[in-house]
């Protein structure tokens, strides 16, 4: 039977599944994917809230530019990631004047969790060999999910 992430018989190997097979090498340790199911998800809100921050058409142009890199990939992606960024949008702009310090805080811890896990994991993160990586990590957070429902990317 064909998992959600194998490609049909004989067929290459999409890069999306190359891309999501390449950053689960590094995040196999179970504590380390559990902090990352958390904790990207807290770094992508973070992050809008600090170029919400500086103007909220900052953090429109990055939803729009990860949402290009997305469609480029995976339709299942792309509409999942538009739906998680809107409510990232929604929760960014709920925090009104805090927004800057909460987004702050939101980052550093998150990001302080994220490299405990890959001390625990024993690797270094993907982004280091590759920026896009950190466009891949929410993918994998959201292939874990879809994997768990069925659902094919």
């Amino acid at each position: 039977m064909q998992t959600a992430t194998e490609p049909e018989a004989g067929a290459a190997p999409r890069r999306v599944d190359t891309l999501l097979a390449h950053y689960g090498e590094s995040h196999r340790q179970p504590t380390n994917e559990a902090i990352h199911c958390v904790a990207i998800p807290l770094i992508m809100l973070s992050l809008l809230g600090l170029l919400w921050a500086i103007h909220p058409w900052v953090a429109y142009a990055l939803v729009i530019g990860s949402l290009v890199y997305y469609a480029r990939l995976s339709v299942v992606f792309l509409v999942a990631m538009a739906v998680v960024s809107a409510i990232g949008l929604l929760l960014v702009r709920a925090m009104g004047d805090q927004v800057l310090v909460i987004s702050a805080v939101i980052f550093v811890l998150a990001w302080i969790a994220q490299f405990v896990g890959h001390k625990l994991e024993g690797k270094k993160p993907s982004f280091f060999e590759d920026l896009q990586y950190l466009l891949v990590g929410p993918m994998f957070v959201l292939s874990l999910a879809f994997r768990k429902l069925g659902i094919r990317w």
